[in-house]
């Protein structure tokens, strides 16, 4: 039986539960934007189905929300994806490494200074 998140947070100590739910839940966006059938995504695409799941919940305080689960870079990202695929919570193929996670993009500039401030019309 797997754990819980909030478990695996907890036993950890660097990222909120919330964060490990986030990324799980940013697994299923990303696949169905990157991936025509279900199948497997690359870390660096998951990156970006997580930026782009962050701004789209979140919108401007997309940076503080991470930020505050301890969630600072993509190589978070990828420190949380392999504490999940060690709790059986994920799972990678053998050419996938935690470095296809590295400064994917800069939180400041995706979440921050790209950000568009206008309003929807």
């Amino acid at each position: 039986m797997k754990q819980r998140l909030e478990t695996i947070a907890e036993q950890d100590g660097r990222y909120s539960p919330a964060a490990l739910g986030f990324v799980y839940e940013g697994l299923t966006y990303a696949t169905k934007e990157f991936c025509a059938e279900p199948g497997h995504i690359t870390g660096q695409q998951l990156c970006e189905g997580l930026g782009h799941l962050a701004v789209e919940k979140w919108g401007r305080l997309a940076m503080l929300v991470l930020n505050s689960w301890g969630v600072k870079t993509t190589d978070d990202f990828g420190e949380i994806v392999y504490l999940m695929i060690d709790h059986k919570w994920m799972s990678c193929q053998p050419e996938d490494s935690i470095e296809d996670f590295h400064n994917v993009y800069d939180f400041k500039t995706l979440l921050r200074d790209d950000y568009d401030f206008s309003p929807s019309s």
